[in-house]
């Protein structure tokens, strides 16, 4: 089922917020992600394709047309594929329950883990008020946060002419913001009480753009992230045990990894760079102190 032997093989993988169809959308990261980890169970847990955008103005390049080409392609190898609908894609939620070329459209699904563990796995969208009951402000918000992603594309620009990482300057933004930080909290706490309700052992979503791994109570709170901003997902590993991926992290700490020592190691320099003093304390030929 691997398209890459030297892939990080996963036991599922959980995907949300990457906004297909938007000038943010970190596809190329994306897809260097997907070459990088394989999944037997993959979910999409919303806002996959951004309807809001593509209504208002058609943008998709050929990155976003590579990633469906890429979820696709490992469907074909074996993988199963769940797809939850969040409010950016919410027009997939007419089509509840089909199945298209092998993608499942589910609005919420109970997910077994290896140990035995059941999350429940949803976009999230259904918990956010102003997304529900004040639609004109959701959609005022996303005007604002589109603004804040042509900064931060153009941003990171310039980090990587400078040969700088990715740095999300939305994410850092709102994370500075007290009724963002407030409002995450919240949302937290509703997500946590639905997983209650429905009897499980915690929560996979997305929708806030803003990963999370966390006990709440006896309960484990899991958040993918996104890939506009802080380009992340969770995995199930073999064992059960979940894990947020950062990639741009992921990819800096398996990069040092792979460095020879030699290239980790700075080495000494020349004995005419040394200082008199440091010369004579190196050992002669002799075994003796050399002389000034």
């Amino acid at each position: 089922m691997a398209e890459d032997a030297d892939a990080l093989r996963v036991r599922t993988l959980f995907l949300s917020d990457i906004h297909l169809g938007t000038k943010g959308c970190q596809a190329e990261l994306l897809l260097d992600f997907m070459r990088e980890v394989d999944a037997d169970e993959i979910y999409l847990v919303g806002d996959i394709v951004d309807g809001w955008k593509l209504r208002s103005g058609w943008y998709w390049p050929q990155s976003h047309n590579d990633v469906v080409q890429k979820l696709l392609r490992k469907v074909r190898k074996g993988s199963r594929l769940v797809y939850v609908p969040g409010n950016h894609d919410e027009f997939l939620r007419d089509f509840l329950d089909m199945h298209f070329g092998g993608i499942e459209i589910q609005d919420q699904v109970l997910h077994e883990a290896a140990d035995g563990k059941r999350y429940l796995v949803i976009h999230g969208d259904q918990f956010d008020l102003v997304v529900r009951h004040a639609r004109w402000l959701a959609l005022l918000g996303d005007g604002a946060y589109t603004a804040a992603l042509f900064v931060n594309t153009h941003l990171n620009w310039v980090r990587r002419r400078l040969g700088l990482t990715y740095w999300s300057l939305s994410a850092w933004a709102k994370l500075k913001v007290k009724n963002a930080v407030n409002f995450i909290g919240r949302f937290e706490e509703f997500l946590i009480a639905e997983a209650r309700r429905a009897e499980a052992d915690g929560v996979i979503c997305g929708h806030i753009h803003h990963a999370a791994s966390r006990m709440v109570g006896d309960l484990h709170y899991l958040n993918t992230g996104d890939w506009v901003e802080s380009c992340t997902a969770v995995v199930e590993h073999y064992d059960g045990t979940m894990e947020v991926i950062r990639f741009a992290e992921w990819k800096r700490a398996n990069a040092e990894a792979a460095q020879p020592l030699t290239s980790r190691v700075r080495p000494a320099p020349p004995v005419e760079e040394l200082a008199p003093a440091a010369r004579n304390a190196l050992p002669s030929a002799t075994g003796n102190r050399a002389v000034a």
